[in-house]
Protein backbone atom coordinates (compact mmCIF):
# COMPACT_ATOMS: atom_id res chain seq x y z
CA UNK A 1 0.00 0.00 0.00
CA UNK A 2 1.02 3.72 -0.72
CA UNK A 3 0.83 6.07 2.04
CA UNK A 4 1.86 9.60 1.72
CA UNK A 5 1.95 11.64 5.09
CA UNK A 6 1.62 15.70 3.79
CA UNK A 7 3.26 17.86 6.39
CA UNK A 8 3.96 21.24 6.45
CA UNK A 9 7.47 20.93 6.91
CA UNK A 10 9.20 17.24 7.51
CA UNK A 11 12.76 19.56 8.73
CA UNK A 12 11.22 21.32 11.63
CA UNK A 13 11.69 20.36 15.30
CA UNK A 14 7.92 20.27 16.33
CA UNK A 15 6.32 17.38 18.21
CA UNK A 16 3.68 16.94 15.37
CA UNK A 17 6.61 16.10 12.92
CA UNK A 18 8.57 13.91 15.83
CA UNK A 19 4.93 11.88 15.47
CA UNK A 20 4.80 12.12 12.03
CA UNK A 21 8.28 10.27 11.29
CA UNK A 22 7.81 7.89 13.81
CA UNK A 23 5.01 6.75 12.36
CA UNK A 24 6.36 6.43 8.96
CA UNK A 25 9.14 4.71 9.86
CA UNK A 26 6.83 2.00 11.35
CA UNK A 27 4.35 1.47 8.71
CA UNK A 28 7.50 1.66 6.32
CA UNK A 29 8.57 -1.81 7.63
CA UNK A 30 5.11 -3.24 5.64
CA UNK A 31 4.22 -0.19 3.23
CA UNK A 32 5.53 2.07 0.71
CA UNK A 33 5.52 5.36 2.89
CA UNK A 34 6.59 8.82 1.56
CA UNK A 35 6.91 12.16 3.78
CA UNK A 36 5.78 15.22 1.38
CA UNK A 37 6.44 18.22 3.08
CA UNK A 38 5.40 21.57 1.75
CA UNK A 39 8.28 23.05 2.34
CA UNK A 40 11.75 22.15 2.40
CA UNK A 41 13.74 24.91 4.31
CA UNK A 42 17.01 22.85 5.10
CA UNK A 43 19.26 19.77 4.11
CA UNK A 44 18.46 17.35 6.51
CA UNK A 45 14.90 16.67 8.55
CA UNK A 46 16.15 17.72 12.31
CA UNK A 47 14.67 13.98 13.54
CA UNK A 48 16.56 11.45 11.99
CA UNK A 49 14.22 9.04 9.35
CA UNK A 50 14.07 5.92 8.56
CA UNK A 51 15.86 4.91 5.46
CA UNK A 52 12.99 2.79 4.09
CA UNK A 53 10.49 5.99 3.90
CA UNK A 54 10.89 8.23 1.00
CA UNK A 55 11.04 12.22 1.39
CA UNK A 56 10.14 14.34 -0.86
CA UNK A 57 8.82 18.31 -1.39
CA UNK A 58 6.41 20.49 -3.11
CA UNK A 59 8.44 23.95 -2.40
CA UNK A 60 12.81 23.97 -1.94
CA UNK A 61 12.83 27.12 0.38
CA UNK A 62 16.53 26.25 1.16
CA UNK A 63 19.23 29.22 0.86
CA UNK A 64 20.90 29.69 -2.74
CA UNK A 65 17.80 27.58 -4.72
CA UNK A 66 16.78 29.42 -7.78
CA UNK A 67 12.56 29.64 -8.37
CA UNK A 68 10.57 30.06 -11.53
CA UNK A 69 7.67 31.36 -9.96
CA UNK A 70 8.08 33.98 -7.22
CA UNK A 71 8.00 33.26 -3.44
CA UNK A 72 4.89 33.89 -1.74
CA UNK A 73 1.63 31.83 -0.22
CA UNK A 74 -0.03 31.80 -4.16
CA UNK A 75 3.40 30.07 -5.28
CA UNK A 76 2.84 27.68 -3.15
CA UNK A 77 -0.95 26.80 -2.77
CA UNK A 78 -0.54 26.42 -6.37
CA UNK A 79 2.41 23.75 -6.74
CA UNK A 80 0.70 22.35 -3.50
CA UNK A 81 -2.42 21.80 -5.62
CA UNK A 82 -0.71 20.59 -8.67
CA UNK A 83 1.00 18.10 -6.81
CA UNK A 84 -1.93 16.79 -5.23
CA UNK A 85 -3.83 16.59 -8.01
CA UNK A 86 -1.20 14.11 -9.62
CA UNK A 87 -0.32 12.40 -6.30
CA UNK A 88 -0.12 8.29 -6.46
CA UNK A 89 -0.64 6.86 -3.37
CA UNK A 90 -3.67 4.69 -1.96
CA UNK A 91 -3.59 6.84 1.04
CA UNK A 92 -3.19 10.51 1.83
CA UNK A 93 -2.83 11.39 5.69
CA UNK A 94 -2.92 15.66 5.99
CA UNK A 95 -1.51 17.07 9.33
CA UNK A 96 -2.68 20.54 9.40
CA UNK A 97 -6.32 21.80 8.95
CA UNK A 98 -5.15 23.87 6.35
CA UNK A 99 -4.12 21.24 4.44
CA UNK A 100 -7.17 18.89 4.99
CA UNK A 101 -9.36 21.40 2.74
CA UNK A 102 -6.48 21.25 0.40
CA UNK A 103 -6.98 17.40 0.28
CA UNK A 104 -10.62 17.37 0.21
CA UNK A 105 -10.34 19.72 -2.61
CA UNK A 106 -7.74 18.80 -4.90
CA UNK A 107 -6.61 14.92 -4.03
CA UNK A 108 -7.90 12.20 -6.24
CA UNK A 109 -11.18 10.96 -4.65
CA UNK A 110 -10.12 7.43 -4.87
CA UNK A 111 -7.96 7.95 -2.66
CA UNK A 112 -8.38 7.39 0.81
CA UNK A 113 -7.88 11.10 2.44
CA UNK A 114 -7.62 11.34 6.13
CA UNK A 115 -6.80 14.70 8.51
CA UNK A 116 -4.81 14.02 11.75
CA UNK A 117 -5.49 16.91 14.35
CA UNK A 118 -4.13 18.24 17.00
CA UNK A 119 -5.62 21.17 17.89
CA UNK A 120 -8.90 23.17 17.04
CA UNK A 121 -9.29 24.63 13.79
CA UNK A 122 -8.56 28.60 13.49
CA UNK A 123 -11.15 29.13 10.80
CA UNK A 124 -14.11 26.69 11.50
CA UNK A 125 -16.20 27.59 7.83
CA UNK A 126 -13.96 25.68 5.54
CA UNK A 127 -13.43 22.58 7.91
CA UNK A 128 -17.50 22.33 7.97
CA UNK A 129 -17.14 22.76 4.16
CA UNK A 130 -14.55 20.55 2.85
CA UNK A 131 -14.25 18.38 5.46
CA UNK A 132 -16.80 15.89 4.78
CA UNK A 133 -15.23 15.37 1.57
CA UNK A 134 -12.67 12.99 3.62
CA UNK A 135 -12.97 9.85 4.40
CA UNK A 136 -12.08 10.32 8.62
CA UNK A 137 -9.96 12.67 10.88
CA UNK A 138 -7.90 11.25 13.34
CA UNK A 139 -6.98 13.05 17.06
CA UNK A 140 -4.85 12.25 19.61
CA UNK A 141 -6.82 12.71 22.36
CA UNK A 142 -10.51 12.14 23.47
CA UNK A 143 -11.00 16.01 24.43
CA UNK A 144 -10.12 16.68 20.86
CA UNK A 145 -12.03 13.67 19.02
CA UNK A 146 -14.71 15.00 21.07
CA UNK A 147 -14.51 18.44 19.83
CA UNK A 148 -14.05 17.68 16.32
CA UNK A 149 -17.22 15.51 16.33
CA UNK A 150 -19.46 18.60 17.05
CA UNK A 151 -17.33 20.83 14.55
CA UNK A 152 -18.35 18.72 12.12
CA UNK A 153 -21.85 17.54 13.50
CA UNK A 154 -20.81 13.38 12.84
CA UNK A 155 -20.84 14.17 8.70
CA UNK A 156 -17.45 12.64 9.17
CA UNK A 157 -16.05 9.80 11.25
CA UNK A 158 -13.36 10.96 13.95
CA UNK A 159 -11.48 8.22 15.18
CA UNK A 160 -9.12 8.84 18.54
CA UNK A 161 -5.14 6.88 17.93
CA UNK A 162 -2.48 8.57 19.56
CA UNK A 163 1.06 9.80 18.36
CA UNK A 164 4.13 7.37 17.92
CA UNK A 165 6.74 6.92 20.19
CA UNK A 166 9.74 5.63 18.57
CA UNK A 167 10.57 2.43 17.81
CA UNK A 168 11.96 0.81 20.55
CA UNK A 169 13.54 -0.24 22.82
CA UNK A 170 13.32 2.97 24.86
CA UNK A 171 16.63 4.45 27.00
CA UNK A 172 15.24 4.16 30.66
CA UNK A 173 16.05 6.41 33.68
CA UNK A 174 18.15 5.02 36.32
CA UNK A 175 16.27 7.93 38.71
CA UNK A 176 19.99 8.79 40.37
CA UNK A 177 20.54 11.61 38.89
CA UNK A 178 19.19 14.81 40.63
CA UNK A 179 18.29 16.61 37.48
CA UNK A 180 14.43 17.88 36.95
CA UNK A 181 14.34 18.07 32.62
CA UNK A 182 11.92 19.74 30.56
CA UNK A 183 11.71 19.59 26.71
CA UNK A 184 9.93 21.56 24.27
CA UNK A 185 9.73 25.10 21.93
CA UNK A 186 10.65 27.51 24.17
CA UNK A 187 7.16 29.79 23.36
CA UNK A 188 4.96 31.43 25.55
CA UNK A 189 1.88 28.93 25.54
CA UNK A 190 5.00 26.31 26.74
CA UNK A 191 4.95 28.84 30.25
CA UNK A 192 8.62 27.90 31.05
CA UNK A 193 8.57 31.22 33.04
CA UNK A 194 6.57 29.65 35.92
CA UNK A 195 8.77 26.34 35.90
CA UNK A 196 11.49 28.69 36.40
CA UNK A 197 10.24 30.66 39.07
CA UNK A 198 9.15 27.33 40.49
CA UNK A 199 12.07 25.83 40.73
CA UNK A 200 14.07 29.53 42.29
CA UNK A 201 11.79 27.76 45.65
CA UNK A 202 12.94 24.19 45.02
CA UNK A 203 17.24 25.52 44.50
CA UNK A 204 16.81 27.36 47.53
CA UNK A 205 15.87 24.16 49.62
CA UNK A 206 17.33 21.51 47.36
CA UNK A 207 20.87 23.39 46.06
CA UNK A 208 22.01 20.31 44.87
CA UNK A 209 19.35 19.57 42.26
CA UNK A 210 19.17 21.40 38.84
CA UNK A 211 16.86 22.16 36.02
CA UNK A 212 17.87 21.40 32.59
CA UNK A 213 15.92 23.48 29.63
CA UNK A 214 15.68 21.64 26.23
CA UNK A 215 14.49 23.56 23.52
CA UNK A 216 14.87 26.66 21.40
CA UNK A 217 12.71 29.65 20.70
CA UNK A 218 11.65 33.52 21.04
CA UNK A 219 11.04 32.59 24.50
CA UNK A 220 15.17 32.12 25.40
CA UNK A 221 16.06 35.96 25.81
CA UNK A 222 13.63 36.73 28.31
CA UNK A 223 14.08 32.93 30.01
CA UNK A 224 17.47 33.44 30.29
CA UNK A 225 17.20 37.19 31.58
CA UNK A 226 14.65 35.78 34.12
CA UNK A 227 17.21 32.83 35.68
CA UNK A 228 20.28 35.94 35.83
CA UNK A 229 17.14 37.78 37.69
CA UNK A 230 16.34 35.01 39.89
CA UNK A 231 20.17 34.10 40.32
CA UNK A 232 19.58 30.86 39.12
CA UNK A 233 22.88 30.51 36.99
CA UNK A 234 23.88 27.80 39.15
CA UNK A 235 20.91 25.74 38.90
CA UNK A 236 19.21 26.44 35.09
CA UNK A 237 20.38 25.61 32.47
CA UNK A 238 19.79 25.82 28.51
CA UNK A 239 20.84 22.39 26.67
CA UNK A 240 19.93 23.59 23.25
CA UNK A 241 17.79 21.21 20.62
CA UNK A 242 17.99 17.28 20.65
CA UNK A 243 16.57 14.83 18.39
CA UNK A 244 17.24 12.45 20.92
CA UNK A 245 14.58 14.19 23.89
CA UNK A 246 13.66 10.23 24.99
CA UNK A 247 17.33 9.94 25.21
CA UNK A 248 17.89 13.14 27.43
CA UNK A 249 14.92 12.30 29.69
CA UNK A 250 16.42 8.79 30.50
CA UNK A 251 19.21 11.18 32.13
CA UNK A 252 16.73 13.25 34.78
CA UNK A 253 14.89 12.04 37.50
CA UNK A 254 11.66 14.31 37.12
CA UNK A 255 10.43 15.85 33.96
CA UNK A 256 8.44 18.90 34.75
CA UNK A 257 5.89 20.41 32.02
CA UNK A 258 4.22 23.95 32.53
CA UNK A 259 2.54 24.30 29.57
CA UNK A 260 -0.81 25.95 29.39
CA UNK A 261 -2.47 23.78 26.95
CA UNK A 262 -0.84 20.22 25.56
CA UNK A 263 -3.08 19.29 22.92
CA UNK A 264 0.12 17.42 21.23
CA UNK A 265 1.61 15.55 24.08
CA UNK A 266 5.13 14.22 22.49
CA UNK A 267 7.21 15.46 25.24
CA UNK A 268 5.33 13.93 27.99
CA UNK A 269 4.92 10.48 26.63
CA UNK A 270 8.40 10.49 25.73
CA UNK A 271 9.20 11.39 29.02
CA UNK A 272 7.04 8.17 30.25
CA UNK A 273 8.75 6.12 27.74
CA UNK A 274 12.26 6.39 29.12
CA UNK A 275 10.80 5.45 33.05
CA UNK A 276 10.63 9.14 34.11
CA UNK A 277 7.69 10.49 36.26
CA UNK A 278 5.91 14.11 35.07
CA UNK A 279 4.40 17.10 37.21
CA UNK A 280 2.49 18.91 35.39
CA UNK A 281 -0.03 21.46 36.29
CA UNK A 282 -3.84 19.91 35.04
CA UNK A 283 -5.08 22.80 32.82
CA UNK A 284 -7.51 22.16 30.29
CA UNK A 285 -6.39 20.55 27.32
CA UNK A 286 -3.27 20.05 29.22
CA UNK A 287 -0.81 17.23 30.72
CA UNK A 288 -3.74 15.38 32.35
CA UNK A 289 -4.32 13.75 28.88
CA UNK A 290 -1.68 11.64 29.33
CA UNK A 291 -0.67 11.55 32.89
CA UNK A 292 -2.70 9.74 35.51
CA UNK A 293 -2.44 11.61 38.73
CA UNK A 294 -0.70 9.15 41.28
CA UNK A 295 0.31 6.88 39.06
CA UNK A 296 2.46 7.89 36.00
CA UNK A 297 3.01 11.45 37.59
CA UNK A 298 1.86 14.28 39.47
CA UNK A 299 -1.12 16.95 38.49
CA UNK A 300 -0.70 20.39 40.20
CA UNK A 301 -4.33 22.76 40.46
CA UNK A 302 -3.61 25.92 38.64
CA UNK A 303 -4.69 29.41 39.66
CA UNK A 304 -3.84 31.21 42.95
CA UNK A 305 -0.39 30.25 44.25
CA UNK A 306 -0.03 28.08 41.39
CA UNK A 307 3.66 28.74 41.53
CA UNK A 308 4.12 27.90 45.17
CA UNK A 309 2.09 24.49 44.56
CA UNK A 310 3.95 23.67 42.19
CA UNK A 311 7.56 24.22 43.86
CA UNK A 312 5.51 22.37 46.85
CA UNK A 313 4.74 19.22 44.20
CA UNK A 314 8.40 19.33 43.30
CA UNK A 315 10.23 19.18 46.42
CA UNK A 316 7.46 16.28 47.60
CA UNK A 317 8.72 13.87 44.73
CA UNK A 318 12.62 15.33 45.35
CA UNK A 319 12.47 14.03 49.16
CA UNK A 320 10.55 11.19 48.67
CA UNK A 321 12.62 8.34 46.35
CA UNK A 322 10.19 5.46 46.72
CA UNK A 323 7.60 7.62 45.23
CA UNK A 324 9.32 9.01 42.40
CA UNK A 325 10.56 5.17 41.30
CA UNK A 326 6.84 3.82 41.96
CA UNK A 327 5.63 6.62 39.51
CA UNK A 328 8.08 5.61 37.06
CA UNK A 329 7.07 2.61 36.80
CA UNK A 330 3.43 3.85 36.17
CA UNK A 331 4.85 5.96 34.01
CA UNK A 332 6.53 3.05 31.77
CA UNK A 333 3.44 1.12 31.88
CA UNK A 334 0.97 4.01 30.38
CA UNK A 335 3.89 4.21 27.62
CA UNK A 336 3.26 1.69 26.44
CA UNK A 337 0.33 2.11 24.84
CA UNK A 338 1.75 4.62 22.47
CA UNK A 339 4.68 2.49 21.06
CA UNK A 340 4.71 2.94 17.00
CA UNK A 341 4.13 -0.98 16.21
CA UNK A 342 0.56 -0.88 18.30
CA UNK A 343 -0.16 2.71 16.82
CA UNK A 344 0.43 2.04 13.35
CA UNK A 345 -1.81 -1.65 13.80
CA UNK A 346 -4.65 0.71 14.42
CA UNK A 347 -3.75 3.16 11.54
CA UNK A 348 -3.89 0.23 9.45
CA UNK A 349 -7.11 -0.65 10.59
CA UNK A 350 -8.76 2.47 10.23
CA UNK A 351 -7.69 2.71 6.58
CA UNK A 352 -8.99 -0.68 5.97
CA UNK A 353 -12.11 -0.10 7.02
CA UNK A 354 -12.00 3.58 5.14
CA UNK A 355 -10.91 1.74 1.86
CA UNK A 356 -14.12 -0.49 2.67
CA UNK A 357 -16.18 2.19 2.87
CA UNK A 358 -14.91 4.37 -0.04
Amino acid sequence: MRICLLVPSAYGMRGDVRSVVNLAGELAERHDVEILSVRRHREKPFFPVVPGVRMSWVIDARPGVRHLLPRGQMRTEVALWRRLRTLKADVLVTTRPGLGVQAARHAPREMVRLAREWGRPPVPGPIRKFYPRLDGVVTATEASREEWDRLLEEKVPVTLIPDALPGGPWPRSRMDNRIVAAGGRLIPVKSHDRLIRAFAVVADKRPDWRLRLYGAGPEEKRLRALVGSLDLHNHVYFMGTTSDLTGEFAKASIVATTSRTEALGMTVIEAMSSGVPVIAFDSPRGPGEFVTHGRSGVLVPEGDGEIEAYASALLALIDDERRRRALAAGALGAAAAYGAPSVAVRWEKLIASASRGA
